[in-house]
């Protein structure tokens, strides 16, 4: 187990990924799906609170930027019009129910449920930008995501007492970051195994 103060470098090297986004949202290199940055952005911030509410400090510092870092990429969304992928129904969709989710965390205010709530808030918003990166990974910048990767790893490397409250959202942040990396940067690894099963990934 590393020390807890580690958790601030994975809260560190998380954010150096984001922050590598919303430079190249800047420069016209990617599309951020507008829906799932502002949900990421608020969902975990929400879950930072709750997080101190308790008692968890080091930990929380990856929640906290893993909620600043989007942030800053929602901003650089609005530099150009180009820089921001259009949204359709099915986007809406999941951000109405991401936001029923958290509404569901005001009403109950009770903090493992208010982090499993934000966990859902995020896992819906970050659905679009999955299936965006699935069929056009060139829209997305994997080594962003990579950053989230090592930063949650770190952090979960720090946990001592294994709680929920402790480990839920970096475990959370680890797998998402994982399966969008896999997607942008490996895209043709899923279409394969989906044309070998025999099912149509169009």
């Amino acid at each position: 187990m590393l020390d807890p103060r580690f958790a601030i470098l994975g809260a560190l090297v998380g954010f150096i990924g984001t922050a590598t986004y919303a430079v190249a949202t800047l420069r016209g290199r990617t599309k951020p799906n507008r829906v799932t940055w502002v949900l990421w952005a608020l969902a975990p911030l929400i879950a930072f609170a709750a997080q101190l509410g308790e008692g968890i400090t080091y930990q929380a510092a990856l929640t906290f930027t893993a909620g600043f870092g989007p942030l800053l990429v929602l901003l650089a969304s609005f530099r150009d019009r180009k820089a921001y992928w259009r949204i359709s129904r099915f986007d809406y969709a999941c951000g109405a129910l991401s936001i029923v989710a958290l509404i569901l965390w005001l009403i109950t205010k009770t903090g493992d449920l208010a982090i499993f709530l934000s966990i859902l808030a995020d896992g819906l918003a970050a659905t679009p930008t999955i299936i965006k990166a699935y069929h056009h990974p060139e829209t997305e910048k994997g080594t962003a995501f990579l950053g989230g990767v090592f930063g949650a790893a770190i952090t979960l490397l720090t946990i001592d007492d294994w709680t929920f409250a402790n480990y839920g959202f970096a475990l959370y942040i680890f797998l998402v970051c994982c399966l969008i990396f896999t997607l942008v940067q490996f895209p043709h690894l899923f279409r394969k195994h989906v044309a070998s099963s025999g099912i149509s990934g169009s």
